[in-house]
């Protein structure tokens, strides 16, 4: 009989492995590591995530990460871009190639007609080899190249076949709107792996996201087959039941805390892979407010945390030198919560906003 684990359950042990139970004292690049990336297809919010979860965490400490090359900025899961350790994309760059390769094919279609593989990379790495290029400089120039196929489709598929990397900048959030890329053969401090098998970042999907099922770890990853290898690694695991019947998959020494364990209140960024890892995201969001937080143009909005569960949306509205965090509830909150978390947005305003002369939190 496996044991079943309540949804309370998945809740908390969701949230320890994504350091949200208390902020963790650990260095910077582990946390990173511990999360298995962040997702970054914007350049502000790994900053905000990695605050919510890291006890100090200062602003300088990612950019110097991103700097020395230690961590990077990537296309990476899902086909999006992320935050992750130089470690981490070198090992697994390959493992997500298939995910790239499905993504790019869906989306293009007919718009890579007369599109050649075997001759457009080539030109692409040369021209990445002159020198780092945004792809607003790099479309035209292999439009040059191949006059008769589509630029953007030129573009899209050099962004998946081509690994590379965001080059960072002195900007507050660590790039510019529009980066330069560069070859992350020549970025990296260490060769890129040739090893596709999924094994080991199931493991530390598990690690981060667990106790989960196959089709989560799909979600998360956007790998087809999770389940032949989580089958693979069965012996390795241990696996328990969710209160619908399903089974889950889990690293044995992994936290699995109470239900009751308290969850202190907190604001997660734009794009925060906790509310996108799971198939079944009723672990950290109620199905009826998932739409409030995804919307249908695929901006995934920031989100208010309170007893361990989304409760709400906010942004920061800047205004001259005010800046007002306003927080909008999915339901009316109990006066400790507002009382709680307008605590913890005050917080986060003077790290989001240290030059504002004013500052105030709004509810509703």
């Amino acid at each position: 009989m496996h044991e079943v684990l309540s949804l309370a359950r998945l809740n908390r042990a969701t949230l320890a492995r994504q350091l949200l139970l208390e902020r963790a004292d650990v260095p910077v690049l582990d946390a990173i590591e511990r999360l298995c990336g962040i997702q970054a297809q914007e350049a502000k919010p790994p900053f905000v995530g990695l605050w919510s979860r890291v006890a100090g965490f200062d602003r300088a400490d990612l950019h110097t990460l991103l700097h020395d090359h230690a961590a990077v900025r990537a296309t990476f899961l899902r086909g999006t871009l992320h935050v992750l350790s130089a470690r981490d994309y070198a090992a697994f760059r390959a493992v997500i190639q298939p995910v790239l390769t499905a993504g790019q094919n869906a989306a293009l279609k007919s718009r890579s007609a007369g599109l050649d593989e075997a001759a457009l990379l080539p030109v692409a790495i040369q021209l990445y080899e002159q020198k780092p290029r945004s792809f607003n400089e790099l479309r035209p120039l292999l439009q040059e190249a191949f006059p008769e196929v589509n630029e953007r489709a030129l573009g899209f598929t050099v962004r998946n076949q081509v690994p590379l990397v965001m080059v960072p900048s002195t900007d507050r959030w660590g790039f510019p709107s529009v980066a330069d890329f560069t070859l992350a053969r020549d970025w990296l401090t260490e060769p890129l792996a040739d090893d596709d098998t999924p094994d080991e970042l199931v493991r530390r999907y598990l690690a981060a996201f667990g106790p989960a099922t196959a089709a989560d770890v799909q979600t998360w990853s956007g790998l087809r087959g999770a389940k032949p290898v989580l089958d693979r690694l069965r012996s390795e695991l241990v696996t328990f039941r969710d209160e619908a019947g399903r089974e889950l998959f889990d690293l044995p020494d992994a936290p699995r805390p109470a239900a009751n364990v308290p969850a202190p209140p907190r604001f997660l960024p734009e794009f925060d892979n906790l509310v996108l890892a799971h198939a079944d995201r009723s672990r950290v969001i109620a199905d009826e407010y998932r739409g409030q937080v995804v919307t249908k143009n695929l901006r995934v909005r920031a989100t208010v945390w309170y007893d361990g569960f989304a409760c709400g949306i906010w942004d920061i509205e800047r205004k001259k030198t005010s800046a007002t965090l306003r927080v909008q509830p999915f339901h009316p909150l109990p006066a400790k919560a507002v009382k709680a978390l307008t605590a913890e947005a005050e917080a986060l305003l003077a790290f989001v906003e240290p030059e504002a002369d004013t500052t105030a939190v709004r509810f509703g």
